[in-house]
């Protein structure tokens, strides 16, 4: 039997054993703790919980002070301590840091650490927002020998007060186009704030564009600086600074001087051709006043606003100035009119800055460009009618309707000489073919001209003055010709109370040759014979001429052809002109283009050059045959055939 002293010793001594044995790893088992033991014999043995790693959560301030605290002037230092189970620091352990991002960020970034050779990972923590406020909670995370460990701690974040120091200025007025500092602190409950904010710049003068002001820039250690240009503002500019968490803005005014007035320019004058009507005149698209345009620029070249400018009519009393003085406008410009008066002139503007002159220099100014003043309104004298074929194969071919006969051009000018206004109607009328275009019988001039098509067609005999036109009825008019083959063309135009008008004669010319008189002869040559010349001397060449017209003894078409063909026992030498001229209507002495005067025969004359072929000296006299043949522009073909009779002496 077994005293109760025997069992107490074996009790303990077993105890002793299995803590020595823990200590010393032996045995096979785990290092843990004793959670129980047996009581007496048969009893079972004592259990143990295996011991962990672990980690540990705690916050510092900036001073290495515990402190669970954060505010955005205030950031937290998060430490995490990993031991093993014997307490021992673990180096190079990840570990893992997680808060509501919503209160609190961490930087790194990632929110992740390598534990040191003191078993410590830390991160920085800061607040989200400088308007961020509340309690959180972090939580640490590690990874050891593939188990998971984790440990949390709270904190508080207190919304930061953040506010502006007085903003500087440095210097605070400058000159013209000149530039200053700009700075100011941030300050968190009255300390400087070292945490990175963008602070707002803004300024009416930056708005309009007239300075140059960076629009935020970043604190470096608490303070923001900004440099401000001017750009031409020439007034004081109040800058303001802002930024978010900031309540108040805060600002300063700038004092900047105003820029010196160096030049003013003439812009332009409307209307742009620089010409007026007389008072009264009025006319198509033309306009009694004048708008004249000047910009005055500073001594950078810029705009300048703001600036009184003067005017003044140079000759006195040549037109009614409107607005004797301006102010620039914010792009540097000015306007003022003048009015014309009731008599033709030239004049300029003058265009002067008031009290800009100095010891060496008058005022600055500037005259416009200048202004005429005109009737612009068509004057008789100036009407000018022209034709570009006066003599057109028109009596037996109709001319179609997509290639002209021949076209008229009128020219129009007032009473200086100046082209009319553009658009000023000019109406065509005509006594034989047509003229003008289905849509119009006429054309509106551009830069004081138009022109129109002529075509050939019936009818082709005139009736006397008929249709009536301004050129064959009231004053200053004349009959039209009657004469077979002349067509009158009258181009004419009104001021609204005379109306000016141009003549012209075409011919319609036949293309074959009916009346051909030799050598200037009073009578024409018989129809179809042969004309004989000679006998002529052989050893000198003979010249003669033929003036050739169509059956109304008017020339043929403009551009017919004159040659010597099949000739025999001679040689040509030549046939001057070889092509039909134009040719206007005309009397014996002068051309009249308007027909009125139109008298006597009308044809071409051309000169033929025949020589003898025989031996020179002359032997024997011979014979010379040959065909002077005429081809109109649309194929019509006349031959004259020639026998000339050359002798010798």
């Amino acid at each position: 039997m077994k005293t109760p002293q025997s069992n107490t010793f074996k009790g303990g001594a077993a105890l002793l054993l299995a803590v020595l044995l823990a200590a010393c790893g032996g045995g096979g088992g785990s290092p843990g703790t004793v959670t129980g033991g047996g009581t007496g014999t048969g009893g079972t043995g004592g259990t143990t919980t295996p011991a962990a790693s672990t980690v540990g959560l705690s916050f510092v301030n900036a001073s290495g002070q515990a402190s669970n605290s954060l505010t955005g002037a205030a950031p937290l230092t998060v430490r995490a301590l990993v031991r093993n189970p014997a307490g021992q620091p673990l180096p190079n352990v990840l570990v893992s840091f997680a808060t509501d991002p919503a209160l609190a960020v961490f930087s790194p970034t990632a929110g992740t650490s390598l534990t040191d050779a003191s078993g410590v990972a830390s991160v920085t923590m800061r607040t989200a927002s400088l308007a961020a406020g509340g309690a959180g909670k972090v939580t640490a995370t590690a990874a050891v020998a593939g188990a998971t460990i984790t440990s949390e701690a709270n904190y508080s974040v207190g919304a930061t007060a953040l506010t502006f120091s007085v903003l500087r200025l440095a210097p605070a007025s400058i000159a013209a186009y000149g530039s200053t500092e700009i700075s100011l602190d941030l300050l968190a409950n009255g300390a400087p704030y070292t945490g990175q904010v963008s602070v707002k710049f803004s300024s009416a003068c930056a708005t309009a564009g007239k300075a140059t002001l960076a629009d935020t820039a970043a604190t470096n250690n608490g303070t923001a600086k900004v440099v401000y240009r001017d750009q031409g503002c020439g007034n004081s500019d109040v800058i303001t600074a802002s930024a978010d968490g900031v309540t108040t803005p805060a600002s300063a005014t700038l004092q900047i001087a105003a820029p010196a007035a160096a030049s003013v320019q003439f812009v332009s004058a409307l209307p742009n051709d620089k010409s007026i009507v007389i008072q009264g005149q009025g006319g198509i698209n033309r306009t009694e006043t004048a708008t004249l345009r000047f910009r005055v620029f500073d001594i950078f070249d810029r705009p300048l606003v703001g600036q009184r400018v003067d005017f003044i009519v140079a000759p006195a009393g040549a037109v009614t100035l409107n607005k004797a003085s301006d102010t620039t406008d914010q792009s540097g410009e000015v306007i003022t009119t003048v009015n014309s008066l009731s008599f033709p002139t030239t004049f300029r503007v003058q265009a002067t800055l008031p009290q800009t002159a100095t010891a060496t220099r008058p005022n600055i100014s500037t005259t416009s460009d200048s202004i005429v003043v005109t009737t612009g309104l068509p004057v008789q004298r100036s009407v000018s009618l022209s034709v570009t074929t006066a003599n057109i194969e028109g009596w037996a071919y109709d001319s179609g309707t997509t290639t002209p006969a021949a076209s008229f051009n009128i020219l129009l000018a007032d009473g200086f000489g100046n082209p009319v206004a553009d658009g000023t109607p000019v109406v065509f009328q005509t006594n034989m073919g047509a003229i003008g275009s289905s849509d119009r019988g006429g054309c509106n001039t551009l830069n004081g001209g138009c022109s129109v098509d002529f075509r050939t067609q019936n009818p082709r005999l005139p009736s006397p003055n008929t249709p009536a036109t301004p050129c064959n009825t009231g004053p200053g008019s004349s009959p039209d010709a009657t004469r077979r083959g002349v067509a009158t063309i009258c181009a004419s135009t009104t001021d609204g109370a005379v109306t000016q008008f141009a003549k012209s004669a075409v011919f319609f010319s036949d293309g074959r040759v009916k009346h051909v008189f030799l050598n200037n002869a009073a009578t024409a040559l018989p129809e179809n014979q042969t004309v004989a010349i000679g006998p002529v001397p052989a050893d000198t060449p003979l010249v003669f001429t033929l003036q050739l017209n169509d059956l109304n003894f008017n020339p043929l078409p403009a551009g017919s052809t004159v040659a010597v063909t099949g000739i025999a026992n001679g040689s040509v030498v030549g046939v001057v002109p070889a092509i039909v001229p134009n040719i206007f209507p005309h009397d014996a002495n002068n051309d009249d283009p308007t027909g009125n005067t139109i008298s006597g025969n009308q044809g071409s004359t051309h000169r033929f050059t025949i020589t003898s072929v025989g031996e020179k000296p002359c032997t024997a006299g011979s014979v010379a045959t040959f065909d002077v043949t005429v081809t109109s522009p649309k194929g019509s073909v006349t031959s004259i055939p020639f026998r000339v009779a050359f002798s010798c002496p």
